[in-house]
């Protein structure tokens, strides 16, 4: 520094000066500006690349908007597109451009809220009459009229009196009753876009130009204002949004695919079962679907009796008082079935299978020798879902669950939940899921122990997953009420995730259903319960096969593994031979002998799903051999009956048979 350029530290300090800052960024590093900047600005300063990038800044973990001022030391981040963060943000502000796009249109409608979801947006109206997909496709393309015009959108402060008489002036009057019911000292923000005022807490994109045209509006439905359906009747038009136009086209061919593969579809068509208003909320389980339904039951029967569990049954109806102790009552009480008996016992049918196998556990004084103890069960639960909410066989009101829970020291804890986890991701693994995410949630707000038991229920769950040397995330308040959990979610072939595994830590029902064991030092001690499922329902577990696999089910889970299809007549008896010969191997196979073409059997037959045609003509009566025909191939091969059955007897063995 020359000596022009020193401080003179006799000189009074300026005032007016402007306050250094230290901006702290994710990578630890640090930048120091001889003034406050704006989030635009710190993005040019560190690059080019960035400042064309960044959609907003995280100040101290806060999303905000680009033009912020960071007028302090802290922790800030650039956010972009190709980040959770920006991709929200820019389907945040799609909800706002249909929002103006609709009031250009339609001036008479009203705007009350519009969010951003997990795959777009929505965003509810109040008009009388009824949008159409013609109105849609209006709107749509009023809004990439908006991006064209690449509108700023700038962030402004009201007084709460203020705004509230403003959207009242414009009959707003939804948004004036929402922001009459905030504090009358609070600051109020709105966003302005062109003549569109909007009330919101951003942040936003600095301008709608950079919403891009990756967006589509998808479909209106009914919704009530606020949630309630005593209020009025909305209007809720949804839409998705993407970064880039490759990313929006993928979307919608997952959607188209995953409208192709609808277990609710495939399930009819293939004569898995039917859902009908007789029973509404249970299944009707075909021929065909039972068998698929028996074939995973019994797969996980022999994966649990080869891991030490013991199988029980349980009662369907149970006293009302043992709910009341386990604290479902309070916690559960509207999901439940409610019957009363002669002699006016209050009852309800089981939800879950806990309770029960808590009272198989104490029913007799236990030793420590016998723990770990895992009861498990493929319990018939029953729960009174909402009709809105009950989905195909994947949302039902009737279900089995391949529960089982196991009573244990603290010591075993760990060792019981490596465990499980290396039970479960095997089993998946056996079903096709090698992609598997684990969330770890903790204590939600309404629950049933106290403080140090959480606590420590906590610590110890989270030590046992970190043993098992597994990957994470938190889920902050999404425990079970008794207890801590971890959650697996399996990904499907679609990419969409699925949370159907629990492994959950209970320190509290034991105790309070009043079960101990006789501890190596001869007191009595409460046993510490892991509640454990896999494949969750079922049945739900069964959609997700379904759709998964898109009813082309591998060998080894096919209701029908092989249909025997006769050329002529005269090689009926052969093929009822045949189909004799697989059942003996284990397989399952059916006779095909009508007077239909081969090549009319092949194509109703690939429709069917079934993996394996065995065709049978004349030459193959004399010869005693099979020509084999596999699902969506159009080649025959040629095999003596004997190395035919060999062969599919190995390829239809259950995953991990002998492990």
């Amino acid at each position: 520094m020359s000596e022009s350029a020193k401080p003179d530290l006799h000189e009074p300090a300026n005032p007016a000066r402007p306050k250094p800052v230290v901006v702290t960024l994710p990578d630890g590093s640090e930048r120091r500006f001889a003034a406050p900047l704006t989030g635009a600005e710190l993005a040019a300063a560190i690059g080019p690349g960035l400042a064309k990038a960044a959609v907003a800044i995280k100040l101290d973990g806060r999303p905000r908007d680009l033009a912020t001022v960071i007028d302090r030391d802290a922790a800030t981040a650039v956010v972009t597109l190709n980040q959770p963060e920006g991709l929200e943000i820019l389907r945040h502000d799609a909800a706002h451009v249909m929002a103006e796009a609709v009031k250009e249109l339609y001036p008479e409608t009203q705007v009350t809220f519009g969010p951003a979801t997990e795959t777009g947006f929505y965003y509810d109206f109040a008009r009388a009459t009824p949008f159409t997909p013609e109105d849609l496709e209006r709107i749509e393309g009023r809004m990439r009229e908006i991006v064209g015009r690449d509108e700023p959108i700038a962030r402004e402060e009201w007084e709460r009196d203020k705004a509230a008489a403003f959207f009242e002036s414009i009959g707003e009057t939804y948004k004036a009753e929402w922001i009459k019911e905030i504090p009358a000292d609070e600051a109020i923000s709105l966003y302005r876009q062109g003549d569109f005022v909007d009330l919101c807490a951003g942040p936003h994109l600095p301008s709608t130009g950079r919403l891009g045209q990756a967006f589509k509006l998808m479909s209106v439905a009914g919704a009530y204002w606020r949630g309630d359906a005593k209020n009025a009747q909305l209007q809720r038009i949804h839409g998705t949004a993407w970064a880039t136009q490759k990313e929006l086209d993928q979307y919608l061919f997952r959607l188209e695919e995953a409208e192709r593969r609808d277990h609710r579809k495939i399930g009819p068509q293939l004569d898995l079962f039917h859902l009908g208003e007789e029973a509404v909320g249970s299944i009707f389980w075909h021929p065909k679907g039972w068998t698929l339904f028996r074939t995973v039951e019994a797969y996980m029967r022999a994966r649990l009796d080869r891991a030490g569990y013991q199988e029980v049954k349980g009662p369907q109806l149970l006293d009302r008082s043992l709910w009341e102790a386990t604290g479902h009552w309070d916690n559960f009480r509207d999901n439940m079935f409610i019957a009363q008996s002669r002699d006016d016992r209050v009852l309800a049918v089981k939800p879950m299978n806990c309770p029960g196998h808590v009272l198989i556990f104490g029913n007799r004084l236990r030793s420590y020798r016998e723990l770990p103890m895992r009861l498990a069960e493929f319990g018939s639960c029953h729960r009174n879902e909402p009709s809105g909410a009950l989905h195909g066989i994947m949302r039902v009101r009737g279900f089995t669950q391949d529960d089982a829970h196991i009573f244990c020291t603290e010591q075993q804890i760990t060792e019981e939940s490596i465990a499980f986890c290396r039970l479960l991701l095997g089993i998946y693994k056996d079903f096709g899921f090698a992609d598997v995410g684990i969330k770890f949630a903790t204590r939600p707000e309404q629950s049933i122990g106290s403080d140090a038991i959480w606590a420590h229920a906590e610590q110890s769950l989270q030590n046992a997953v970190k043993a098992a040397g597994l990957d994470y995330t938190l889920a902050p308040g999404e425990g079970a009420f008794y207890g801590p959990k971890l959650e697996f979610h399996l990904r499907d072939a679609l990419g969409r995730d699925w949370q159907c595994g629990t492994l959950q830590l209970d320190f509290n029902m034991p105790e309070r259903l009043g079960a101990t064991y006789v501890g190596e030092d001869g007191g009595r001690h409460v046993p510490v319960m892991l509640h454990r499922a896999i494949l969750g329902s079922m049945e739900r577990f069964i959609g997700i096969l379904i759709e998964h696999y898109a009813g082309r089910f591998p060998l080894w889970l096919a209701p029908v593994q092989a249909v025997v299809a006769t050329i002529t007549e005269e090689a009926g008896p052969y093929a009822a031979e045949v189909a004799e010969v697989c059942a003996g191997a284990g397989l399952r196979a059916v006779v095909d002998s009508g007077n239909d073409t081969i090549n009319y059997k092949v194509r109703e037959h690939s429709l069917a799903r079934i993996p394996l045609m065995l065709v049978v003509g004349k030459r193959e009566v004399e010869s005693r051999t099979v020509a084999l025909r596999r699902l969506g191939g159009n080649a025959q091969q040629a095999l003596a009956l004997a190395e035919a059955i060999d062969t599919l007897k190995i390829e239809a063995a259950v995953p991990s048979a002998n492990s």
